[in-house]
């Protein structure tokens, strides 16, 4: 694993595989995550990421059946334990509407564009993900982990 200790924002995907058994990627994202600790990142994540990953699961999934929402509970009350929370407020805004009147976006890329935007006004640089080609055309404002090449 890098020594690099930047902070590492965790994009939904990847809590989606280390928290699924059967997710193809479940081993590397465990992994990875367990990793960065060990070697004190701060990982990050936001609301919309907890939303995010509650819809997913209560709904079915190549690798999981749909999850009623009482099961999911814990797990968002431990990830709001384990990970920094970047809140989304003002300076996210005006960082998403900068983004959109610099690049075009619409649809679905709101959405990733508002991971962007949170990013950038916490000061967050790196983005751990699998949906690499989602965050291609920020690479100007932000640095994509894969993480199928992040090293253990």
């Amino acid at each position: 694993m890098t020594t690099n200790t930047e902070p590492v924002f965790v994009d939904t995907n990847i809590l989606i595989f280390a928290n699924a058994q059967q997710a193809p990627l479940h081993d590397k994202a465990l992994s990875v995550i367990e990793s960065l600790w060990e070697n004190d990142v701060d990982l990050w994540i936001s609301r919309q990421i907890l939303r995010e990953y509650l819809a997913a699961f209560t709904r079915p999934q190549e690798f999981s059946q749909r999850q009623p929402a009482s099961r999911l509970i814990p797990h968002v009350r431990f990830f709001q334990e384990q990970f920094r929370i970047a809140e989304d407020g003002p300076k996210v805004t005006e960082r998403l509407l900068h983004l959109l009147s610099t690049i075009p976006l619409g649809g679905k890329q709101i959405h990733d564009a508002n991971i962007v935007a949170t990013m950038q006004a916490y000061g967050i640089r790196r983005l751990l993900t699998h949906n690499v080609s989602d965050f291609t055309r920020f690479s100007a404002y932000i640095t994509v982990l894969p993480l199928e090449s992040v090293p253990l």
